[in-house]
Order: structure tokens, then sequence, then C-alpha cells
């Protein structure tokens, strides 16, 4: 078989693998980001604790006026009455498709969020929010280091959260 001069690609084997390596691991690191934060809303759902785990060891999770430090924090919140009572009376919570940057072991995250109460009759939205998640690359995969959820209601910072993804990488 020959090869036509003018078409061969003079980048080096080895070099076109390391492109090409770094490019399948973005995606593997892009689809693990997506599918940790997919697993969130199902999981907190059912008040099953295992939807802690998102969350690094210490990592921070700040919405509405509920401050947690550490993943104990979030576990804590899972089994509280007040989540408790939310899930036992019926919830959703969805999480937007999120755009992500991935930049070496860190990621940022942003995207749309909705909780959803059952009412007689349906469903209605409780809280409509802007989210920015901070990801950190661990021995046990990605994981969420900070958290940042604020109503969709007008105010500054919640687009402010919006615009805060970086470029893409």
């Amino acid at each position: 078989m020959t090869v036509d001069p003018g078409t061969a690609d003079p980048t080096p084997l080895q070099e076109r693998l390391t492109a090409l390596e770094d490019r399948v691991r973005h995606l593997e690191d892009h689809a693990a980001i997506v599918g940790l934060l997919a697993s969130y809303g199902p999981l907190v759902d059912a008040g099953d604790l295992r939807a802690a785990q998102v969350w690094a060891e210490d990592g921070r999770y700040d919405v509405e006026g509920w401050a947690m430090g550490s993943q104990a924090d979030v576990a804590a919140m899972i089994a509280s009455p007040a989540h408790q009572g939310l899930i036992a009376t019926g919830a959703v919570h969805l999480l937007g498709a999120p755009a992500v940057t991935v930049d070496g072991d860190t990621a940022v995250a942003v995207c749309h969020s909705l909780l959803l109460r059952h009412r007689e009759g349906g469903f209605e939205v409780w809280r409509a929010a802007a989210n920015r998640i901070d990801l950190v690359r661990t021995g046990a995969g990605w994981r969420i280091a900070a958290r940042t959820t604020r109503p969709l209601d007008g105010r500054e910072e919640s687009r402010a959260l919006l615009a805060s993804l970086p470029p893409p990488v």
C-alpha cells in the first residue's frame, strides 16, 4: 500500500497517540462528572445516604441558607426530619444538563435545578435555581468540592453563578 505524500499526516505516531489518549481521558472525565451529578437527584429523593457520597469528605454545599461543610453534613441533611418530611410527601430533585469544563484534576459544572413538590393533582415547582459545582478528582473518582445553589428569582447572584463557567479547556 502506498501513501500519497501530500495526504500523509506528518505528526509522529507517538504524538498522535498521546493526543488521542488525552482526548479519551477528557471524554471519560466529562462522562464521569455528568454521571455523578445525575446520580444525586434519584438518590436524594430516595433518602439514600449514598447521595452524600457525591461530595468530597470536606465538600461544601451552600443552598439557600443551609450551609454544609462536609460529606457528613450532607448526609445529616438527607437524614434530617425536614428532608425526610419533604420526600415522604413526594419530591423530585432535577438537575438540568450541566455545562462542564474539565481542567486536569479539577472541573466546574454549571446547571439549573428544579425542586418539585407533590401536591394534590400533580406537582408544583418549589424552587428553580442556578448552580455552580466545583469538582475535584479523588482516589475514589470525581467528587464535589463545593456546590452553590441560588434561586432564580431575579437576583444578580444567581445570574452570576450561571455566568461563572470557565471557557472550555
